[in-house]
């Protein structure tokens, strides 16, 4: 079997992540759920995470996607840190994401500093799992 089957195969991981004094982690855990119902692996990290913390557990557990949530607004702050240690850590080709209370200009900022997308309130389960299986394993939703 080639590569590129074992890679189609293999089930998408995705680490959770609460950064900071951030305890408000129900829907990390709702998000966590939904992403292993669609088959995904998922490790959560638990809150009170640093970003090194984070990034040391995306290298550990050689995952596609890591999904950072934020209600503290520290979003910004947390976000640009895990950019750079990603990128000083050669893993740039995880897909980066953050779900929480977000404003949208905070969003757009984000992504133009390399988050790959922004969930805010009322986004759905299915929106997040479409989004993951569409850039991971360029499925149409």
């Amino acid at each position: 079997m080639t590569d590129a089957v074992n890679a189609s195969e293999r089930r998408i991981r995705v680490v959770v992540a609460k950064a900071g004094l951030d305890g408000h982690d129900r829907g990390a855990r709702v998000i966590a759920r939904a992403l292993r119902d669609a088959g995904m692996e998922v490790i959560y990290t638990g809150i009170f995470q640093t970003p090194e913390s984070i990034v040391s557990t995306v290298l550990e557990e050689d995952v596609s996607v890591l999904g950072l949530s934020s209600l503290s607004g520290a979003h910004m702050e947390y976000s640009e840190e895990i950019v750079r240690l990603l990128r000083e850590n050669k893993l740039d080709d995880v897909l980066f994401l953050v779900g929480g209370t977000v404003p949208d200009e905070d969003a757009e900022q984000l992504k133009a500093d390399g988050v790959a997308a922004v969930f805010g309130p009322g986004s759905r389960t299915a929106e997040v799992v479409e989004f993951i299986e569409s850039r991971i394993r360029g499925v149409d939703a």
